[in-house]
């Protein structure tokens, strides 16, 4: 008995030591959630007051009440309707077809063997390393040789620029699966590509799930190529849209307002990420589990 005190005596001071040298990492963690958290808090109460009340301070006062109308001037007036539903079809679009390119590809360099495997995956990695800067006026040269514009170039462009990440991405993923799976597929009579759709690809579910909310938040948020290639408001995404209200803060003075549409414009992604986080986290730590 006494052995085994001593022994939990011993364990609890490690642990306790372990604890402080982690003191510095949550105290940095808990500084930026706080800090973090006041800054959406004073952005919301902004959001309903008056241009007068954000200039004095007196944001959370509400003297003149509480302005739920900024959100209807945001919507209807700074057209951040059409934004959010540019911005939404890019993001659903581009991700679904990602995917339809993505799995299919990461399935077959992780689990079959031919000449090129290699090469292709390290294409996908110099693909990743390339800035989209680079690449910007090239691709701005041809779309305007050819007279190709509007929201189908956008998409594709999207699409191209999220597989390379979402192939790499999935690969430890189809890797990690146990090969008994497929080798009871094919006794059963399933050709492969029935295999990966019917039994491999549920198997991801939480890669799946994951990439797809990156590849969401990545082009929701995307700012530079929309403003090159949105030539007109019916094509503007949020990110530009934004830009936009803010220059037209000059004239119009609805800070109210302003302040409305980027609350408008971060909820899709905050509430993404909280309904899905377990699922997130998953996905992020599935891939290093061996099968």
């Amino acid at each position: 008995m006494r052995k085994r005190n001593k022994e939990n005596v011993f364990r609890s001071k490690v642990n306790w030591r372990k604890e402080l040298t982690l003191l510095p990492g949550y105290l940095i963690l808990t500084i930026w959630v706080a800090f973090t958290a006041a800054f959406l808090i004073w952005i919301l109460g902004a959001s309903l007051s008056t241009s007068r009340e954000i200039f004095t301070g007196t944001v959370f006062k509400f003297e003149s009440g509480v302005h739920f109308e900024n959100y209807a001037s945001a919507w209807k007036g700074n057209n951040v309707s059409v934004y959010f539903a540019n911005s939404l079809l890019y993001a659903a679009s581009s991700c679904f077809v990602v995917i339809l390119i993505s799995a299919p590809a990461a399935y077959v360099l992780s689990r079959f063997t031919f000449l090129g495997n290699k090469g292709v995956k390290t294409g996908l990695i110099l693909a990743m390393s390339i800035p989209e800067v680079m690449i910007i006026m090239p691709i701005y040269s041809l779309t305007a040789q050819y007279h190709i514009r509007g929201r189908i170039l956008l998409i594709i462009l999207y699409i191209l620029l999220r597989v390379p990440f979402t192939t790499t991405y999935l690969l430890n993923f189809f890797a990690s699966l146990s090969r008994s799976y497929e080798e009871a597929a094919a006794i059963d009579g399933c050709t492969p590509a029935k295999t990966f759709w019917k039994i491999m690809f549920p198997l991801i579910q939480p890669a799946i799930v994951t990439v797809t909310i990156f590849n969401f938040m990545s082009v929701w948020n995307e700012f530079f190529m929309a403003l090159i290639f949105a030539t007109s408001t019916e094509t503007t995404p949020v990110g530009v849209g934004l830009l936009q209200i803010v220059n037209a803060m000059k004239y119009t003075g609805d800070y109210g307002g302003l302040f409305a549409a980027v609350i408008i414009v971060f909820l899709p992604t905050f509430l993404l990420y909280v309904i899905l986080s377990e699922k997130i986290i998953a996905g992020v730590t599935g891939g290093g589990v061996k099968g």
